[in-house]
C-alpha cells in the first residue's frame, strides 16, 4: 500500500481523505428513522423493533424501495461514503410470489445507487425459514427462497447483468443461522468461495439466537460455523456481538471478516461486541450503517473505539485513528468486493470546519476520525467523478421523492 494512497491530509481550506465504505446496509430501514423509538412492547428489544420494521416490509412497492434507497444512499454520500454492500432480502411481491423479473427490488436498489453515484455490491441474501420448527410470518414470504438454487439462479441472474459494470458488484449471502439451515449455508459458501465472492451473514448478534442455534444444533452460531467449513477469508461476519473465546480465535485464524454496525446496535440493544480481542485474534474489522438509524461515517468507525472504551474502562484500547482509517475505508471496500478500487474514491472536508479548524500534520487523523460529522463534507469523488446530489440543487428531487414514498407508505 503506498503512503500517499492512505492518508489524511490538508491542501489549503480542503482536507483530502480515502472515501468511507459502509459493508452492511438495509436501506428501505432508512424510513423507520425516528418511528420505532416509543416503546410499544413491554420490554422493548431488538425482536419488537422487528415486528415494527416487518409492518413497513408489508407495504414496500418497487417505486418506494427506489425513492428511500435513492435517499438513504445520497444521505451516506453526504457522510463521505462512496460504497456501500446492500445487504438485500426483499425480494418478492407482498403476498410472497416472486415478480416476473425476480430480481426487480435488486435492481431498484442497484438504481438507486447508481443514480446518486455510489458504487454497490448489492448482497443477495438467502432466507429460507422463519427459524428453528417456527413458521414464517406474512411480512417473512417476501423474504423466503425455496430452495438455495433459487438463490443463486438471482446471484447469476445478477452476475450477468452487471458483469462489466465498474460500479456495481455481486456478493452472496445466508440471512443468518436462523433463517438458512446449516446445510444450506455451507452450499451458499462454497458457491461463494469457488467463484471468488464475498460470503456475508448476520451472527451472534442476539442472545436469543444463540440458545435457538444451541438447541438445534448443539453450538453457538459461530462455532458452528467453524465445524462446517464456512470461515474463510471471503467470510463477512456482520454484528459478531455475543462470542466464545474459541470463536474469537476461529475468526482470526479464519483471516475472516467481522463488520460492527454500532449505530444500529447501540439503537437495538443489542450489546458490546468484544473489539480488542477480535483484533488481537487477527479478525479484519470494518463498519456498515445497517438500519441507517444514523448516517453519520464518522460516529459509525469512531464508536469501534469509543465503544471498547466503556466496555473495557479504558483508553485508546483497541484501534488509534490510522487504523480505524483502514477499517473505514480499506478494510469495508475488500469486504464487499471492491478492494482493487477503494484509493481512486475521495472525500472532500472544510478544513475551517470548527471541528477541524487549526489542526496540525500530525493532529489532523485524530480531529477527522475523532471529531468530524457530515457536516464537514463538502465533496465526493467517485472515482474521477464528482457526485452532483453533494449540492443543494442536486439534492431537491431526492429530497421530495422520499417525502412522496413516506406518503404513500402512510408514515407521514
Amino acid at each position: 500500500m503506498r503512503d500517499s494512497e492512505f492518508t489524511i491530509k490538508q491542501e489549503g481550506d480542503t482536507i483530502v481523505m480515502p472515501a468511507f465504505a459502509t459493508a452492511h446496509s438495509h436501506a428501505f430501514q432508512r424510513a423507520l428513522r425516528g418511528r420505532t423509538q416509543r416503546r410499544q412492547t413491554e420490554p422493548g428489544s431488538f425482536w419488537s423493533w422487528r415486528g415494527l420494521m416487518y409492518d413497513l416490509v408489508s407495504k414496500l412497492q418497487p417505486e418506494d424501495l427506489l425513492d428511500i434507497s435513492r435517499f438513504a444512499f445520497m444521505e451516506l454520500a453526504l457522510s463521505g461514503v462512496a460504497a456501500v454492500g446492500e445487504f438485500h432480502y426483499v425480494h418478492h411481491q407482498t403476498d410472497g410470489t416472486p415478480y416476473d423479473d425476480r430480481t426487480l427490488l435488486a435492481d431498484a436498489v442497484i438504481q438507486a445507487a447508481r443514480e446518486v453515484g455510489i458504487r454497490i455490491t448489492l448482497i443477495r441474501t438467502a432466507y429460507l425459514r422463519a427459524g428453528y420448527r417456527q413458521d414464517l410470518t406474512a411480512a417473512q414470504q417476501r423474504f423466503r427462497d425455496r430452495t438455495t438454487e433459487e438463490v443463486l439462479q438471482d446471484v447469476a441472474t445478477l452476475r450477468s447483468r452487471y458483469h462489466d459494470a465498474p460500479d456495481v458488484k455481486i456478493a452472496v449471502a445466508a440471512h443468518s443461522i436462523r433463517a438458512v439451515p446449516i446445510g444450506a449455508v455451507k452450499e451458499l459458501a462454497d458457491y461463494a468461495r469457488e467463484n471468488g465472492l464475498p460470503f456475508h451473514m448476520h451472527v451472534a448478534e442476539q442472545q436469543r439466537e444463540l440458545e435457538e442455534c444451541k438447541s438445534e444444533y448443539g453450538l453457538p452460531p459461530v462455532a458452528l460455523l467453524a465445524d462446517h467449513g464456512v470461515l474463510d477469508q471471503n467470510f463477512v461476519g456482520i454484528h459478531a456481538t455475543h462470542l466464545r473465546d474459541d470463536e474469537v480465535q476461529a475468526l482470526g485464524q479464519a483471516n475472516a471478516t467481522v463488520c460492527l454496525c454500532r449505530t444500529t446496535e447501540r439503537d437495538l440493544g443489542d450489546g458490546l461486541p468484544r473489539t480488542s480481542d477480535l483484533l488481537r485474534a487477527g479478525v479484519n474489522l470494518c463498519v456498515g450503517v445497517d438500519s441507517h438509524a444514523s448516517s453519520d461515517a464518522f460516529e459509525e468507525i469512531r464508536a469501534v473505539e469509543l465503544d471498547e472504551r466503556s466496555r473495557t474502562e479504558t483508553r485508546t484500547v483497541a484501534a488509534e485513528a490510522p487504523r480505524l482509517l483502514e477499517m473505514a475505508t480499506k478494510n469495508g471496500y475488500e469486504a464487499i468486493g471492491m478492494g482493487a478500487v477503494w484509493p481512486a474514491d475521495k472525500a472532500y472536508l472544510n478544513a475551517n470546519h470548527p471541528a477541524l479548524f487549526a489542526g496540525d500534520e500530525a493532529s489532523l487523523p485524530d480531529m477527522v476520525l475523532f471529531t468530524a460529522s457530515p457536516a464537514a463534507v463538502t465533496g465526493l469523488c467517485v472515482h474521477t467523478k464528482e457526485l452532483t446530489c453533494l449540492t443543494e440543487a442536486g439534492r431537491v428531487g431526492v429530497f421530495a421523492k422520499y417525502r412522496t414514498a413516506l406518503e404513500r407508505l402512510g408514515l407521514i
